[in-house]
């Protein structure tokens, strides 16, 4: 548990860093390359990270537990296992790379803002490796290496490079993707740095074309349950880029990625949960695995549902930071929030159903986002049917997800709990007494104060008047040591297979 909450602190303060530097490339490309641009944008962007994470062949949780697998073995011996798995990774990019090339229609279903859009498909096998590379840091418990490159650098590099390509007549139109491209080999070199440093270069290291078959085939199920967990948030996006025009992809897509600024507190626990857990795994300590489940999943719940609040009472402020045209997309913002919160339980549930009940877990998350992609289909032809605009379209789109996630949070944490046979829930009535008075106050900034004030001083006073409630009437001594430095409790590194935190 110590470990967890080092690791959890470490990257909840680059969830911070990596939402000031994402939320200037917003303001960057709606202002300035315009709606439709970035609608385009948004349809290619979903496509390269799914097919990205295909290339990753589940390497971002499965390498914690091959390398737990040969723990016994020598150090070099990790080095020529994480090679081999990017290896693999490089192959599987080069024949997805072939792919999109031949049908680039499934990036641009709304055509191209420049032919220099291409070159996005470059980007592949570069996400892919920053995955491995970030998960085998993990594995060493350096979650410092995943804020730098995901939280600092990636973000920062793209909201720069927009704006300065932007001015550069001979690629501006290109900007976009250009910037997304620079920001993706920043980070990759980022990883690839630290990763040299900790592991060093592979020695006697070799092809084994067996070992790689095996090693694919073993992973499939990690990989459905990757790109289908990442495939809950994207489809909305792609079915919308089919369904409506390049502008209201564009609207949709800028309140997809406010909402997921929460998101991003989940992955804050993801790097240093999987090796936790497949530690707890070896050594068959199922109740430490659901007691870990169960403080997780309440830290991550306490925090989104926070952030949620913080950004969803002043929606129409944040949404008019990307111009007028997008404030018509606020009702989705607010929908797609609450949709994150909802889905935490699933989110660390299925952290521990990857590696318990792989098939089971591939089944369920195959059948949510059928759900999905049915529900969403199917308000999109209803608003069609009642004459309803584009904004209802991706209102409807925006409540597909919800009801999909809630769902999946009910059956993923239901399975969970029957095979560890123990409680892994994450609600507590805390979280409802710290919602009313944030609302109260949120009322009183959207309602009696200037627009400019709901940003500066009304984001900041609503989540802080949550954390303080919460603090007081939610958070016990064990959940506090998520903000603790010094960790001296001996029970909370039970567990662990570690000593405790000194």
């Amino acid at each position: 548990m110590a470990a967890l909450a080092k690791g959890g602190r470490t990257n909840t303060l680059g969830f911070v860093i990596r939402a000031l530097g994402g939320i200037p490339f917003l303001f960057i490309g709606y202002r300035l390359y315009g709606v439709e641009d970035m609608g385009r944008f948004a349809a290619a962007f979903v496509i390269i990270e799914i097919f990205a994470l295909i290339c990753a062949l589940g390497e971002k949780r499965g390498l914690a537990q091959r390398l737990t697998e040969g723990a016994d073995e020598d150090g070099q011996r990790r080095v020529n296992l994480v090679f081999d798995g990017m290896l693999a990774c490089l192959l599987v990019s080069m024949l997805v790379a072939a792919a999109l090339i031949l049908f680039p229609t499934i990036m641009f279903p709304n055509g191209t803002n420049s032919d220099l859009d291409m070159w996005m498909i470059a980007a592949i096998p570069a996400f892919a490796l920053t995955e491995i590379l970030l998960a085998a840091q993990a594995y060493k418990y350096d979650i410092a290496t995943t804020v730098r490159a995901r939280a600092i650098v990636e973000p920062w590099t793209r909201s720069i490079a927009a704006g300065v390509f932007f001015f550069i007549p001979a690629i501006s139109e290109a900007g976009l993707a250009l910037a997304f491209l620079a920001s993706i080999y920043a980070a990759l070199l980022t990883a690839l740095w630290s990763f040299l440093r900790t592991y060093g270069l592979p020695k006697g290291w070799r092809p084994r074309p067996r070992y790689l078959l095996k090693m694919t085939s073993r992973a499939l199920p990690l990989v459905g349950a990757d790109v289908i967990e990442r495939g809950t948030r994207l489809l909305d996006v792609f079915l919308l880029g089919q369904a409506t025009s390049s502008a209201a992809v564009g609207i949709y897509f800028f309140a997809k990625e406010i909402a997921s600024l929460p998101q991003k507190l989940k992955t804050s626990f993801e790097p240093i949960l999987s090796p936790v857990i497949t530690k707890n795994l070896k050594i068959g300590n199922m109740e430490a695995i659901a007691a870990q489940v169960r403080q997780v999943g309440f830290w991550i719940i306490a925090l989104q549902l926070g952030v949620a609040l913080a950004l969803s009472i002043p929606g129409e402020a944040i949404m008019g930071l990307g111009g007028p045209a997008i404030v018509g997309g606020t009702g989705a913002l607010a929908i797609l929030l609450a949709a994150e919160v909802v889905a935490s339980m699933a989110v660390v549930s299925e952290s521990v159903l990857v590696y318990i009940a792989r098939k089971r877990n591939l089944l369920m998350s195959v059948g949510i986002i059928t759900l999905q992609a049915a529900l969403t289909i199917g308000f999109i032809f209803l608003a069609d049917h009642l004459g309803l605009d584009e904004g209802f379209k991706a209102a409807g789109a925006a409540l597909a997800l919800f009801l999909a996630l809630g769902v999946s949070s009910i059956i993923k944490s239901k399975v969970l709990k029957t095979l560890l046979k123990a409680p892994v829930t994450n609600w507590r009535w805390g979280l409802v007494w710290a919602t009313g008075p944030a609302v109260l106050v949120g009322f009183v900034f959207t309602e009696f104060l200037p627009e400019w004030t709901e940003l500066v001083f009304g984001i900041p006073a609503i989540f802080g008047t949550y954390l303080f409630v919460i603090w007081k009437r939610s958070f016990g001594p064990e959940d506090k040591v998520l903000f603790r430095k010094k960790v001296v409790e001996p029970e909370m590194a039970l567990g662990t297979g570690e000593p405790p935190a000194k």
